[in-house]
């Protein structure tokens, strides 16, 4: 495996921190975030995070790198570890840039029917199989 130009290595460890970005008050609460916040984008299909370790200065650094210019407002972050994610039959897929981006990939994915695909994310999400 190669290294990626932030000098990240390409494979993303199992023990290595994974954060999502929180831009909704509706994705967490006074406990943490919300299964909901780490749904996939239906353009996309996956849902965009950034390799930090949780650290409120790296991630706002990487917050202001990545959303320079952009109208969004931070409201927190989630931290997950990669094993957590593999566990849920989720691939973590390295892709720069930005620098430390990567993408939750291999979500269950229903064509036809937009609510039952998502119910199929949460249920996938909440590992209940």
């Amino acid at each position: 495996m190669g290294t990626l130009p932030s000098g990240l290595p390409e494979l993303v460890a199992d023990t290595e921190s994974l954060t999502r970005f929180l831009t909704q008050s509706s994705h967490f609460n006074s406990f943490g975030a919300k299964p909901s916040a780490f749904l996939p984008n239906p353009r996309s299909r996956n849902t965009s995070l950034f390799r930090i370790e949780k650290d409120d200065g790296a991630v706002r650094q990487a917050w202001e790198d990545y959303a320079a210019g952009a109208e969004r407002v931070l409201r927190g972050y989630a931290v997950v570890i990669a094993s957590d994610v593999r566990s849920q039959s989720l691939e973590i897929v390295a892709e720069e840039p930005p620098p430390a981006h990567a993408n939750l990939e291999n979500w269950p994915w229903i064509e036809d029917d937009p609510e039952l695909q998502e119910g199929e994310a949460k249920r996938n999400r909440h590992g209940d199989r």
